[in-house]
């Protein structure tokens, strides 16, 4: 299909459709007349082109679960709900001991990866973190550790005092398999000042998934939205995105996380709708054309609105999660205990018109289930 008959008096919205049809790659001047210009019906469409063109009719899930060490942290983001000093009664600090009893919790399991992310504590260095991931390894060799973002690595490698290529290489030999997308934010350094002026800055959260990818190390990138950024900001961070996915292809998935308006002081703002939310994933499908997953948080947006999302140009799930996080239940989304069984993945999957395969962390195919 090269050429979609819009019906429309817009010329430049329909040779944008015509790309996109034709598998061509957007502006970003066209990215942001799909936000401004392009109906609900026609994103989802669109996106739908772009999403067969990359994952066909599949969509993907793991077997996971998360361990997050604490949520003390050297950062007080304005948008964040999971900080707490310590000594409150709702912070926490997991010792080594602990966070490897979460992990023998599923030594009758067959999960495949776990991810690893939490507060930037001021007492983590990375020796630290390396022993934890060792120990991990060395209780479960075969397990992909998804560990730390950007944001955490920067500050435990920086306090050690050496550079951030050294301090990966020092975590990969420990047995970091890939590292997670969170801390991105948006990159708008004026929209960072505001919402997070403390957090690393973009500059540098694109300079370690570089240097991560440089060394054999894949990645994911997310983008906080709806909050204080407006459309032209989310195409500016895509944009950087795609430029540095070009450079080094180490990117698995994208991940769009919608600001939570609870226990966070810019409540204020209430939040996004869901028509916002689909139209966000649609336009991130299309105009991330050199990243080949576009995955749907399921315990940020609710199962339900997960499902929806497959319609609008996601492709993954996540994860089973077994009731392991609390970044977004805190921040007041829908799953409170988050976790779901392979089933009922499957049956949301399927009952959207897709066909449901499980994937390791790299998105290698273990099982495709019938549809």
């Amino acid at each position: 299909m090269k050429n979609l008959n819009l019906h429309t008096d817009d010329p430049d919205l329909q040779a944008t459709a015509d790309k996109i049809s034709a598998g061509s790659r957007i502006t970003p001047e066209e990215g942001l007349q799909l936000y401004n210009k392009a109906g609900l019906s026609l994103l989802g469409l669109l996106s739908g082109i772009a999403r067969r063109k990359h994952n066909d009719n599949y969509a993907f899930f793991n077997r996971n679960f998360h361990i997050e060490p604490t949520n003390r942290c050297v950062y007080n983001c304005r948008f964040c709900s999971y900080h707490k000093p310590a000594g409150d009664h709702d912070s926490w600090e997991y010792s080594q001991d602990e966070m490897l009893d979460i992990v023998k919790g599923f030594d009758n399991k067959e999960v495949t990866e776990v991810h690893i992310v939490g507060g930037v504590h001021p007492s983590y260095d990375i020796n630290y973190c390396g022993q934890l991931i060792r120990k991990i390894k060395q209780h479960r060799p075969g397990i992909h550790v998804k560990a730390f973002s950007a944001i955490e690595l920067d500050y435990m490698i920086t306090k050690t005092g050496i550079s951030i290529l050294e301090g990966l290489k020092q975590l990969r030999e420990c047995g970091l398999d890939s590292i997670p997308g969170g801390g991105a934010e948006i990159f708008d350094e004026e929209i960072r000042r505001e919402i997070c002026p403390e957090k690393t800055s973009a500059e540098r959260w694109l300079e370690i998934h570089a240097t991560a990818h440089s060394i054999g190390i894949n990645s994911n990138a997310t983008m906080l939205y709806g909050h204080i950024e407006n459309y032209a900001h989310r195409i500016d961070h895509m944009s950087m995105i795609r430029e540095l996915q070009d450079k080094t292809g180490g990117f698995n998935a994208f991940i769009p996380l919608k600001y939570k308006k609870a226990n966070n002081p810019m409540a204020y703002l209430g939040e996004v709708s869901i028509i916002e939310d689909l139209k966000n994933y649609a336009v991130a499908r299309i105009f991330l054309d050199n990243i080949t997953h576009i995955k749907a948080y399921w315990p940020m947006i609710g199962k339900e609105n997960a499902q929806l999302s497959l319609l609008f140009g996601t492709d993954d799930f996540d994860g089973t999660i077994d009731d392991t996080t609390r970044i977004y239940s805190m921040a007041g989304a829908e799953e409170k205990n988050p976790g779901m069984s392979t089933d009922e993945i499957c049956r949301l999957i399927r009952d959207a018109g897709f066909v449901p395969v499980e994937r390791d962390s790299l998105y290698n195919f273990i099982h495709t289930f019938a549809l």
